[in-house]
């Protein structure tokens, strides 16, 4: 897994990113409006393509794009 594919994933996932914008050191927070329901689709999106199950405090102790990946790719079998 690549975070190129990641960050592709996200932007085809949320229609407020403009393709393009997200990078490894994006602040996903700030990128756009972020809410509980952003969170749920995030949840959703990373159990659906890879099979790894994250939580709140997971998407609260990452600040960018990157950390979330690194807690994905730890998780992935």
């Amino acid at each position: 897994m690549k975070i190129e594919d990641f960050i592709t994933c996200l932007e085809e996932e949320y229609e407020d990113i403009t393709p393009g914008t997200l990078k490894p050191q994006s602040i996903f927070r700030e990128v756009f409006e972020w809410n509980s329901i952003n969170a749920l689709i995030l949840i959703a999106l990373v159990k659906t393509q890879y099979d790894v199950t994250i939580n709140a405090e997971d998407i609260a102790a990452s600040k960018t794009v990157e950390d979330l990946f690194r807690i994905i790719t730890s998780r992935v079998k």
